[in-house]
């Protein structure tokens, strides 16, 4: 089992055991794995994921959850949640963000649950009315600097639907400029033009 942390469009895997998958990402000569999980390792890594030739790190230990715990001791943690959206003939909602196309979501406020930001956020980036919550589809791990700091933003992604046709309105606020329906066999035209997480929650559809 592994865990994806992404950083920008470059991987890292937490993983308690080397499968097929993570062999395949070790015999690229720009990969960097770790099975020493201590504070000067992770730093280390950290450090190499600037460089231009970084492909992708794996870090390895047999107890998953104590890897996590490890790891994400070194970041500010930050948790969102957001939803991708499918209305009744199975179109799936995506939003155009600084050059992007993505996923609506945003960050989780005080006190509310992980369900309400989800729809919160869906509806007030994409303007649309009576979304509802279907299930929880996956975690995904986007670790960024900021202000000399490591920051990791966890987010919970949801399926929702809509039963009635919207065009729904971009929130222009939050650099949104536009929202599209687009079917399920014109996705693949947009996996180059969206985020490695976004891809993941895509592919759960």
């Amino acid at each position: 089992m592994y865990i994806t942390v992404y950083f920008g469009d470059e991987p890292i895997y937490l993983c308690d055991q080397k499968d097929a998958f993570i062999d395949e990402i070790l015999h690229h000569p720009e990969s960097v794995f770790m099975d020493e999980v201590s504070t000067p390792a992770i730093k280390s890594l950290i450090h190499e994921l600037v460089k231009p030739e970084f492909h992708a790190g794996v870090l390895f230990d047999p107890d998953l959850e104590a890897l996590k715990k490890k790891f994400f001791k070194h970041f500010s943690r930050i948790t969102a949640a957001g939803g991708a959206v499918q209305n009744a003939a199975g179109e799936v909602l995506l939003i155009h963000r600084r050059g992007k196309w993505d996923l609506p979501k945003g960050k989780q406020d005080s006190g509310e649950s992980l369900e309400a930001c989800a729809l919160r956020e869906v509806e007030e980036e994409t303007g649309l009315r009576g979304v509802e919550l279907v299930r929880p589809l996956t975690v995904t791990y986007h670790a960024y600097d900021e202000y000399g700091k490591h920051f990791l933003k966890d987010t919970h992604w949801y399926l929702m639907r809509v039963q009635e046709a919207q065009e729904g309105v971009p929130q222009a606020e939050e650099d949104i400029t536009a929202v599209r329906w687009v079917r399920p066999d014109e996705l693949a035209e947009y996996s180059n033009r969206t985020y490695p997480s976004v891809r993941e929650v895509l592919s759960l559809l």
